[in-house]
């Protein structure tokens, strides 16, 4: 238990620093909103809004070695000598922005993906400029051109408040969306890749189960 509550505060801490060098006022956050998408829900992790466009930060807190290229659909995380599979996180963040374009009617050319690994992990292939383990914050600010005005911002940031604040039902269908989009091979709480791995501790010690690829921000895990 002490383990879970150190790995969560952990998570929070990175995600807390993500923004340290960000002015609050010029770049306005909102966190985990639900959209509607082709085929049910789609869950927002980060969204930055600014003058500058409207950022859409993927977050994945992962360990080890991490092994990838643009257009695959399946990326590799190596960790004690095990290889694990999980979504192409630009894939998946393309969903994303492509949902945020339908919900705000906005262009593609308003919007930023980006991929940022908060995990104590190294990239082993080359990985696409918004594809981060560090360097979040710069990487924002460099984008200079203003494509908002201050009113045309502000009206884009009261909408996505506006939807985040909607009743929590919302969730309850985007958990059935993903259940109904991605069946037994795929986490029902999240969506992200199901991963047969062994217990190394405890009761279990040395059997197999299956775990959320997006752990430990997703913690479900079920029997083999």
């Amino acid at each position: 238990m002490f383990a879970l509550i150190k790995g969560w505060f952990g998570e929070k801490g990175a995600q807390l620093g993500m923004w340290m060098g960000l002015d609050g006022q010029v770049y306005r956050r909102v966190h985990d909103v639900i959209l509607p998408a082709p085929g049910g829900t789609t869950q927002v992790d980060h969204i930055l809004v600014s003058v500058y466009g409207i950022f859409v930060v993927e977050t994945k807190n992962m360990k080890g070695w991490i092994f990838g290229e643009e257009h695959s659909a399946k990326w590799t995380q190596s960790l004690f000598g095990k290889k694990f599979s999980f979504q192409n996180p630009l894939h998946q963040n393309y969903r994303h922005t492509k949902a945020l374009g339908e919900f705000l009617d906005l262009p593609d050319d308003v919007f930023r993906s980006v991929v940022f690994f908060i995990g104590d992990c190294t990239f082993k292939t080359p990985m696409p400029e918004n594809v981060l383990d560090r360097g979040l914050c710069c990487y924002i600010q460099s984008f200079t051109d203003q494509v908002f005005s201050p009113d045309e911002a502000e009206n884009i940031l009261s909408r996505l408040t506006a939807q985040k604040l909607r009743p929590a039902s919302s969730h309850s269908l985007h958990v059935a969306g993903l259940k109904e989009r991605h069946g037994g091979n795929s986490c029902p709480k999240c969506g992200s890749d199901l991963a047969l791995r062994t217990a190394r501790q405890g009761a279990t010690t040395g059997g197999q189960f299956y775990g959320c690829s997006d752990y430990p921000k997703c913690r479900y895990t079920r029997a083999a």
